[in-house]
């Protein structure tokens, strides 16, 4: 009887081993992969305008200028100052460019500090000053039909109001202004401006003429009215009218993405199989540059989304956290045709721990053979490229998109020369003398907001709020 060694039969193989097995077979690969692909729904949402002469003019009826945008203000310490040209945001003040005047304004404001609960104006008071809000959150609260109190706005950092009261001295607040945070605020008293006023010829040249263009007709837009009559009977005089456009129009110019691609031709000759090395070089590199155009879209401070909604589609938050009233809000504002919201993705999980919160259940849509959540319909997407702040918070988008619709387009030129794909073109370089090929790859592309109705941004909203 033969007694086996377990040692030795544990050593000797009995067939062919897998490692040497590998040595004759053919490998599967798969094409490079490459983690910074996103879904990029904007890029897919946009409907895209061929801009065959590189620019593309937005012609709009004519609007009568206000201040409606954001003061912006300088911190040292905890002392606060208004930039004196930022004043120019007040409507009255609007294109008023003394800047000896402005600083002597600015200098007249002082700084106070809130608690949340404090009321900084009192309904039916005298209306006898201005608020410049520089930091926190505070509610603008009204009487309702019945009686009881509504929230007429929430305004934010950067906001403003009481700035009627520089071009009338006898008005009375009709709301009450409460502070929802901790809150800075400015406030310029009417005697204070006054003094300054009664120097300043230039400046009561400037209100003269701003309070003759209030009497000038104009829509709720701030457009010139189109004169007409209806429901008249018989032969009354009719109306004569035009529509008067803007004498500057905005033109939008196609931004460019570029990058210069090299591939030694030692490299292309010889390990082209099984796979196209020049093919998925550039493949890699154009799903790099849809990426970077797509962060451009949004925060490109020329054309992106971000920092092209009209001051007036901005609105923040209601607590911070974004819930479902949050979200009808910015319906309010994009009411027309509305066609998507655009949220970061982490931005889309905190709305969803909200509606959770409300015992609320979102529903969901098909887009493109997706399933994507929704709100009232209107699709939710994500957009890792929406910035998220070291606090934790971040913006939503809704946007009506369109030329038809006067929406937000993307736009762009086909038919360049040695296209890729649309917008996009890939043009031989040469070889250098180190053997090296060279490709200039390019993308053109830009987006335009048609109206200022068509895009609105929820601003501050919170992602971390526990509890």
């Amino acid at each position: 009887m033969t007694v086996t060694d377990p040692v030795e039969s544990e050593q000797t193989p009995l067939s062919l081993g897998r490692a040497a097995a590998r040595t004759l077979a053919t490998t599967t690969k798969s094409v490079p992969q490459m983690q910074g692909i996103s879904t990029r729904w904007l890029l897919k949402a946009l409907p895209w305008v061929e801009v065959a002469a590189g620019s593309y003019r937005v012609n709009r009826r004519l609007s009568y200028a206000v201040g409606d945008g954001r003061v912006t203000f300088t911190t040292t310490g905890a002392t606060v100052r208004v930039i004196p040209p930022e004043l120019g945001e007040l409507a009255p003040l609007r294109g008023y460019d003394d800047e000896d005047v402005l600083t002597e304004l600015a200098t007249r404001f002082t700084q106070h500090e809130y608690q949340p609960g404090d009321t900084l104006v009192e309904f039916g008071s005298p209306a006898d000053q201005v608020f410049l809000i520089a930091h926190g959150k505070i509610t603008k609260i009204g009487t309702g039909a019945y009686g009881d109190h509504t929230t007429l706005a929430t305004l934010a950092d950067g906001d403003y109001f009481g700035d009627t009261t520089l071009t009338h001295t006898d008005g009375i607040w009709e709301f009450t202004a409460k502070a929802v945070t901790t809150c800075t605020v400015l406030t310029l008293p009417r005697t204070a401006f006054d003094d300054v006023l009664s120097r300043a010829e230039t400046l009561q040249a400037h209100l003269q003429a701003y309070e003759a263009r209030g009497s000038a007709a104009s829509n709720d837009h701030g457009e010139a009215e189109i004169s007409l009559a209806s429901g008249h009977d018989g032969e009354p005089h009719l109306p004569g009218t035009f529509v008067d456009y803007e004498a500057q129009p905005r033109e939008y110019e196609l931004s460019v993405a570029q990058t210069v691609l090299r591939v030694h031709s030692r490299v292309a000759d010889l390990y082209n199989q099984p796979m196209n090395q020049i093919e998925q070089q550039l493949r890699l590199t154009i799903e790099a540059l849809r990426e970077r155009q797509e962060h451009e879209l949004v925060n490109n401070t020329d054309f992106g989304l971000l920092h092209n909604a009209d001051f007036s589609q901005r609105i923040p938050t209601r607590t911070g956290p974004p819930t479902p009233d949050d979200l009808d809000e910015l319906l309010t504002l994009v009411w027309k045709d509305p066609g998507f919201f655009l949220a970061h993705p982490a931005t889309i999980a905190a709305f969803g721990r909200e509606c959770t919160k409300a015992g609320i259940y979102p529903g969901s849509t098909d887009l493109g053979g997706h399933q994507v959540p929704a709100w009232r319909g209107v699709p939710i997407l994500p957009c890792n490229k929406i910035p998220v702040s070291d606090t934790r918070t971040s913006s939503i988008l809704l946007m009506r998109t369109g030329e038809q619709a006067q929406g937000v387009v993307g736009l762009h030129q086909t038919g360049l020369p040695d296209e890729y794909q649309p917008g996009l073109n890939v043009r031989f370089m040469g070889i250098s003398e180190q053997a090296i090929i060279s490709y200039l790859v390019s993308a053109y592309y830009s987006a335009a907001v048609l109206v200022p109705d068509a895009l609105a941004v929820l601003d501050s909203v919170e992602l971390g709020r526990e509890g």
